[in-house]
């Protein structure tokens, strides 16, 4: 008989990975002493699936500024969870091509709707300043909807101070998610679908529970 084994709460889930055979790839979050940490996983065994499941773990931590665990797990320094950020540095990591380098996002990105350039500040203590290029009524609307867009995506708060502060509760600096988190800030329901969308294809099953 065979042993199982608890690999943790599953928090995240990429039913069918278009860079190696399709095969499934779960995304488990540990308790452990130190706090939590979190397991890339699949139940496939193609040849080069050990290389693919490395090759995701190594990108996670450059996007999301992780490091991995003495047993080879990811955690965030700052030893909090941060789920819904990992949920998505997860997702951002199985897109990347394999070919190319891994390189963290740079804190700024086009908002596409405005054709602002939005630039976020480190002011330490986990505290983010958003700005933006130019001028126009708008201006200040966007940078309102893109902190609104970092507190959903990163579990982000407001400071109490002004709209385009956002601040992690953890109270550590956090650039390379922050950076991550950018890029999808904008047009954030359109990221909660697709999560959702994802969510909703697949579990992810030892090969004696699959058909």
């Amino acid at each position: 008989m065979g042993e199982t084994i608890d690999i943790g709460r599953r928090i995240e889930l990429v039913p069918m990975d278009s860079h190696f055979q399709d095969i499934t790839i779960g995304l488990y979050s540990q308790e452990q002493d130190e706090g939590p940490a979190f397991l890339v996983h699949t139940y496939s065994r193609l040849d080069g699936t050990e290389q693919r499941i490395a090759f995701v773990r190594r990108a996670m931590k450059i996007l999301g500024g992780m490091e991995f665990t003495p047993d080879g797990l990811l955690r965030f320094p700052c030893k909090t969870i941060h789920e819904l950020a990992c949920k998505r540095i997860f997702l951002e990591a199985c897109k990347l091509d394999p070919a190319k380098q891994i390189e963290p996002r740079p804190l700024n990105t086009l908002d596409k709707k405005s054709g602002f350039t939005i630039t976020v500040l480190s002011l330490g203590n986990g505290v983010y300043q958003i700005t933006a290029d130019g001028e126009g009524r708008h201006r200040e609307k966007r940078i309102s909807a893109i902190g609104g867009g970092l507190i959903k995506l990163g579990q982000m708060d407001e400071t109490g101070e002004d709209a385009d502060r956002v601040a992690f509760s953890c109270g550590h600096v956090h650039d390379a998610m922050v950076g991550l988190l950018l890029v999808r800030a904008p047009n954030v329901r359109a990221v909660m679908r697709e999560q959702q969308a994802v969510a909703s294809r697949g579990t992810l099953s030892a090969p004696s529970q699959q058909e």
